[in-house]
């Protein structure tokens, strides 16, 4: 009897053992949450056609390549991601060797760190059928090969894709504003108007109560100061709508040696100037149908050459619109020309 206990222990033991020690594998496997994602440092992300980022914090600011600042949204929309990443199935042995095969040749590769130290790597494939979430195959750090489950992933209470999210492209994860200034920080503000001379104006700050408006030749304007405050507050956060550059070489090279019709020259306490050069984008048939209008120039958006003319971006009026106007937009209401 004695004997006959020994044995079921032994093999209980074995058992609990051998399950223990699946499940924990299991788990592993499955881990790709993030829990502190305040301590993530640095993030590196490659696709399989060559792209790559690597995203760096320096102090409280997100960096892109080393070269430029990240946009907010995507570096919040990305570490939500990563903290709230779950599994929501395994992938079934039928279709098991269909996904991996795919992911091997269209997943993106992701590197989380804390400092110097590569805390979880993993990689994200395609969505599945229903669209209700994406496969993901995670690392195994101590020996670094990936483990041999994938996973469909998905984020509780979101119904969607999240590769999206896992940005590779550079120009994609670079802040897109261009013109951030409080009045305080503004010296001199010069709009040229290429195809309305007469209506181009510079405004002096000679403090952030003082201000003076003239035409180009130097000529004082008459303005109301409730609506030049108003004005001088318009020049925070304003974003291009997509950056071009390195997109469309043809139309970016001739966009550098057209004429502008409208310039932007903001200069700030710094001394440090900002030149912005508008150009005309022709209107389109499906542009022009929408609005029954025989437009010449597409009425809601332009482009826009900035940074000594080596970036090309795509503009809406609705954004920079607001800061375009005439000198007649800051005439007093009595003398408003009509």
């Amino acid at each position: 009897v004695i004997t006959a206990l020994c044995v079921l222990c032994a093999i209980s033991f074995w058992l609990y053992k051998n399950k223990t020690s699946g499940s924990t594998l299991n788990k592993d496997a499955r881990n790709f949450a993030v829990e502190d994602t305040s301590a993530i440092t640095k993030i590196f992300l490659a696709d399989k056609e060559g792209k790559s980022v690597t995203v760096e914090k320096k102090g409280n600011a997100w960096i892109v390549n080393g070269k430029y600042p990240a946009r907010p949204d995507a570096i919040s929309l990305l570490l939500y991601t990563m903290k709230m990443v779950d599994v929501k199935s395994p992938v079934s042995k039928a279709a098991r060797e269909a996904v991996i095969k795919r992911m091997a040749t269209s997943s993106i590769k992701v590197e989380i760190y804390e400092g110097e130290e590569l805390i979880k790597q993993y990689y994200v494939g395609h969505e599945s059928l229903d669209n209700d979430g994406s496969y993901m195959i995670l690392t195994n750090l101590s020996n670094g090969e990936n483990y041999d489950e994938p996973y469909l992933t998905f984020i509780p209470g979101f119904t969607g894709f999240l590769a999206p999210r896992y940005i590779t492209d550079e120009s994609e994860w670079r802040d897109r504003v261009v013109v951030n200034y409080i009045p305080p920080n503004l010296k001199t503000i010069k709009l040229e108007l290429a195809e309305n001379p007469d209506s181009s104006f510079v405004i002096n700050l000679k403090s952030t109560t003082q201000f003076e408006l003239k035409k180009l030749n130097g000529q004082d304007i008459a303005f109301d100061e409730s609506k030049m405050k108003q004005y001088l507050a318009y020049f925070q956060n304003i974003s291009y709508e997509k950056l071009l550059t390195n997109f469309n070489k043809k139309l970016c090279d001739s966009l550098r040696s057209a004429m502008p019709y409208m310039k932007l020259t903001i200069t700030d306490t710094k001394n440090e100037t900002k030149v912005f050069n508008f150009l005309h984008k022709n209107s389109t048939f499906e542009i022009n149908k929408k609005y029954g209008i025989d437009y010449k120039y597409d009425p809601d958006r332009c482009f826009m050459r900035y940074d000594n003319d080596k970036e090309v971006a795509l503009v809406q009026f609705y954004v920079f619109g607001k800061l375009l106007p005439t000198y007649v937009y800051f005439l007093p209401k009595n003398t408003v020309k009509k």
